[in-house]
C-alpha cells in the first residue's frame, strides 16, 4: 500500500456526511446520508539522496512543507532533497522596492 517515506502515513476509511435541512416530507425521509469513502494521501514524488545515491520516494504534502520550511529557515531537514525547487529569499533584501 501506498505510504509516505517519512511519517508512513496511507490511505483512511471513513464516512461521508451529508446534512439536509427542511426537506420536505417529513423529519426522517432524507436524514443526513453517510456513505463509506477513502481518504487518500496527498503525494508529492521526488528524488532524495541517501547514502550518497539519488532514490526515487513519495512524501506527504505535510512533510514536504516541513522539508522547504526549514530549508528557508536555515535548518538541517531530514531528508537531501536531490533538485530542490526552492527559492531561498534572502532576509535583508526587499522584495518591492520603492523607485
Amino acid at each position: 500500500m501506498n505510504s509516505c517515506y517519512h511519517c508512513g502515513k496511507t490511505a483512511m476509511f471513513g464516512r461521508s456526511h451529508t446534512h439536509h435541512r427542511g426537506v420536505a416530507g417529513g423529519r426522517w425521509k432524507k436524514r443526513a446520508p453517510k456513505t463509506q469513502r477513502i481518504f487518500r494521501v496527498n503525494f508529492i514524488r521526488l528524488s532524495i539522496i541517501e547514502n550518497g545515491k539519488e532514490k526515487r520516494v513519495k512524501l506527504c504534502a505535510k512533510c514536504l512543507k516541513r522539508v522547504r520550511k526549514d530549508i528557508e529557515e536555515g535548518e538541517k531537514p531530514f531528508v537531501t532533497i536531490a533538485n530542490p525547487n526552492v527559492k531561498i529569499q534572502n532576509p535583508n533584501q526587499v522584495q518591492n522596492p520603492k523607485p
